[in-house]
């Protein structure tokens, strides 16, 4: 429709226009818009706030990081975790081989009791936990395990090693914090990576800490050492050699030897069984049956095999002779010396004297001292 109006009327008609007419609410919308879109906004990265903080958190809780990692590390972090929750988590058990079969019939969660030469044969699958409560006759017992059944038995890959350190964090009895109840295991002096779980349990009126660590170093070393060797018993009784092992896990004497030569030839005897518990000591005597033991956690016999006398029958040469003790790995022609000791008439042998290890360099001949007072299975 065309109306014809002039100018004032155009303008007096126009201002009487009601708003809705010239857009005014078009204004009025575009504001309210602009204000829920900053609403909308300050929401959004309110609730994206809370999302990061909860998702930190949670990553925290998971011992994760957030990022890329390495997988060898996270390998070796997730081995550390595993491993302590298999070590802490139960009572552990242990399967004996009959005729290099699993015995399953004769199975048993009590390995802490089994003797530590029978321990060795068989499948072992440590624990320290019984119902919930750290048991310290587990713990005890741990001297019995070699390292390589430790790390087998907590399901590590054979390239890694372990050490492990129980002790008490916190105690009524002052003398008592910081008291080690078992350490065990390779130094990671060598390591290019490693990883440490730990978890806390208390145990009576304290607080003890058990920590599984995990690297990529070398092995454990060989610390078996001679400590006392009776070349000239008197009355009928056994030659004996004392051996202490100063490692906390026990060490298999699979490798190791010992060599003896005197005035009546050389002989050397191989072993491939036999273990000694961690920070124990064991005998080898010329006759097991009437060994003075004292506190030797086994005694075992090189008197069938010729290489240690007993009364008459000498192996040890009484008055000039040497024994070493050697150790090779299986891909090893000869092994290497670990222990050596020379004595001759100048070194003044009388019956039921002794050399005794002073803790010096082991292949020295200034290491040795003789003794009037054999001390057998007797630190």
């Amino acid at each position: 429709m065309n109306i014809e109006i002039d100018s004032s009327d155009t303008l007096m008609t126009v201002l009487s226009f009601p708003p809705t007419m010239l857009g005014g609410n078009c204004v009025r919308d575009s504001t309210q818009n602009n204000e829920e879109a900053v609403v909308a906004v300050v929401e959004f990265l309110s609730a994206f706030t809370l999302f990061l903080m909860i998702l930190t958190a949670f990553m925290s809780l998971a011992q994760l990081e957030l990022g890329s990692n390495d997988p060898y590390s996270d390998l070796i972090d997730r081995s550390a975790v595993d491993g302590l929750d298999r070590l802490t988590n139960g009572e552990g058990w242990f399967v004996p081989y009959n005729d290099g079969v699993r015995d399953q019939a004769n199975s048993t969660k009590d390995w802490h009791q089994i003797p530590v030469v029978d321990l060795y044969s068989g499948v072992l699958q440590p624990g320290i936990v019984s119902n919930g409560i750290l048991d310290l006759e587990r713990v005890q017992a741990l001297s019995n395990v070699t390292i390589e059944a430790m790390t087998g038995g907590l399901g590590l890959s054979d390239e890694l090693q372990v050490r492990l350190l129980i002790q008490v964090e916190n105690s009524n009895n002052s003398e008592r914090v910081g008291e080690v109840l078992f350490d065990g295991g390779s130094d990671r002096s060598t390591a290019t990576t490693s990883s440490v779980a730990s978890r806390s349990f208390i145990s009576g009126s304290e607080v003890i800490s058990v920590s599984l660590e995990v690297h990529d170093g070398g092995k454990a070393p060989k610390v078996l050492r001679i400590t006392e060797i009776s070349p000239r018993p008197s009355g009928g009784s056994p030659e004996w050699i004392e051996i202490q092992n100063y490692n906390g896990f026990a060490l298999s004497l699979k490798g190791w030897s010992f060599e003896r030569s005197g005035t009546s030839g050389s002989s050397d005897y191989l072993y491939k069984e036999g273990v000694v518990p961690g920070g124990g000591l064991v005998l080898f005597s010329g006759d097991p049956d009437s060994q003075v033991k004292g506190n030797a956690s086994v005694v075992y016999d090189l008197g069938s095999t010729g290489f240690l006398g007993v009364g008459s029958v000498s192996g040890l040469d009484d008055n000039s002779g040497r024994l070493r003790l050697l150790f090779a790995e299986e891909d090893e022609g000869e092994g290497t010396q670990v222990c050596r000791i020379d004595w001759d008439p100048a070194t003044g042998i009388l019956l039921d004297n002794t050399l005794i290890w002073n803790g010096g360099p082991p292949n020295q001949a200034g290491s040795w001292n003789l003794s009037d007072s054999p001390t057998p299975g007797e630190v």
